[in-house]
């Protein structure tokens, strides 16, 4: 499973070779995240893709943010240049990754991620 999340979240992500030992470290960490939120009695298999697509989904928000941070804004060189996302751009895409992988994960861990009034008599 965890070479299906890697997988997905590099294709995800766009990583460079030099930057897969970080995404595999964000997945190993987003897949014991998603496992600690599983509701009781619930695996990770039971989950089946869903679970391999919201760790990979979540790791790569991570490596988008993470890379994001340490990156180059833009260079020129000659009569070329070459800009990547801006910061605000990059956390939006990060913020709707994780929101995909919340309401994948939804019915196997128990919280929809909204809210319900519960025992007051309306």
């Amino acid at each position: 499973m965890e070479e299906m999340v890697f997988a997905l979240a590099g294709s995800v992500a766009g990583t460079e070779t030099e930057a897969q030992e970080l995404l595999e470290q964000l997945c190993e960490a987003a897949i014991a995240m998603w496992k600690g939120r599983l509701a009781e009695g619930v695996t990770a298999e039971d989950c089946g893709t869903t679970f391999v697509c919201a760790a990979a989904f979540t790791a790569a928000a991570d490596f988008c943010v993470a890379r994001q941070g340490c990156a180059v804004a833009g260079f020129t060189a000659g009569e070329i240049t070459v800009k990547t996302r801006a910061g605000a751009e990059t956390a939006a895409m990060a913020e709707e990754l994780r929101l995909a992988a919340e309401r994948m994960m939804a019915p196997y861990t128990g919280c929809s991620g909204g809210f319900a009034f519960l025992g007051v008599k309306g």
